[in-house]
């Protein structure tokens, strides 16, 4: 079988739109430098394959994320497709700066739900970050610019255990408040599980503005998502390939993967106008680039993923 059969089950969504975040989200643990050009083919073969919003990398400083240092000279290379949303992420003022000279429309931003996160990743506390995202917010705004948020952490953290939910709802509301018109809950680590997602969804009042980002290290992400569905949630973010991590929480493994998303969605009758055959051929053509296979199960099943080996005129250390 290349599709699955679909059944369709009654108070899903008729369409889903896929946040693909590969090329920033997917890559930038990776500990081997991607050239920018295969980047850029990455981007191109994302949009072909259906893709109508792709995070294409981020203006962090390279001192933090080395892989994401060529952010310029990728959004120089990709030819954008019309229709298609491009954003990046932004860290601070200075980041939005450089988004800004660049042409940029769409941005993120990240926040956590957690003190400790937020001290580790931003050197912030959980009350002073909103003092780093308020002007960029307010800049990008003036500026015509489409602000998402992100929040990490949202169900659990590494140091602090299970994240209570009114912290979690304190956090994105402020960010939804500053004028961001989607908010990510992040599973940052993966430790979420459906009754927790329908819990902290019915928290913030139901699924408007809401989209969810899960991590599968404890294999629960396809089943969040359902229950996110299941709630109302119409975004939902996924790295092709299944590739990613959090290069700031060392027990966060790779995100959702795109084509197990897929595969899901379109057995249950959901739209998501993307081809699922160009999205595994382009999860083989990056895994070939990566010198080791997709952990997508769905790309496993269908696609010819390399067992090993690094292709030394692609990826270079």
């Amino acid at each position: 079988m290349r599709e699955p059969y679909a059944v369709r089950e009654a108070g899903l969504p008729d369409r889903v739109t896929v946040y693909e975040v590969g090329p920033r989200d997917g890559l930038q643990n990776e500990k081997a430098v991607v050239p920018v050009e295969v980047k850029a083919e990455f981007v191109t073969r994302l949009a072909a394959a259906g893709h109508r919003v792709i995070e294409t990398t981020s203006f962090v400083h390279p001192k933090w994320v080395p892989q994401l240092a060529d952010a310029a000279e990728l959004l120089g290379l990709v030819e954008k497709v019309p229709g298609v949303r491009y954003p990046v992420l932004v860290p601070n003022e200075r980041g939005l700066d450089r988004a800004l000279e660049h042409g940029v429309e769409e941005i993120a931003v990240f926040a956590s739900a957690t003190e400790t996160f937020a001290r580790r990743n931003l050197n912030r506390t959980l009350a002073s970050q909103f003092e780093m995202f308020e002007p960029v917010v307010a800049r990008a705004l003036e500026n015509g610019l489409r602000v998402r948020a992100y929040v990490s952490m949202c169900f659990g953290d590494p140091w602090e255990g299970p994240t209570p939910v009114g912290q979690v709802v304190e956090v994105g509301r402020r960010l939804l408040d500053m004028g961001c018109f989607e908010l990510s809950l992040g599973d940052t680590i993966g430790v979420g599980t459906p009754g927790h997602v329908t819990a902290l969804i019915g928290a913030f009042g139901g699924p408007s503005r809401l989209a969810v980002h899960f991590h599968d290290t404890y294999g629960q992400a396809l089943a969040n998502t359902l229950a996110a569905l299941r709630a109302g949630v119409t975004v939902v973010d996924a790295s092709t390939g299944g590739i990613g991590g959090c290069p700031y929480a060392d027990s966060a493994t790779g995100n959702l993967a795109t084509e197990d998303l897929v595969w899901m969605l379109h057995g249950l009758g959901v739209e998501t106008g993307l081809d699922l055959a160009s999205l595994v051929e382009t999860s083989t053509w990056l895994a070939a680039r990566l010198g080791r296979p997709s952990p997508s199960r769905v790309v496993q099943a269908l696609g010819e993923t390399p067992t090993g080996g690094t292709a030394d005129h692609d990826v270079k250390e």
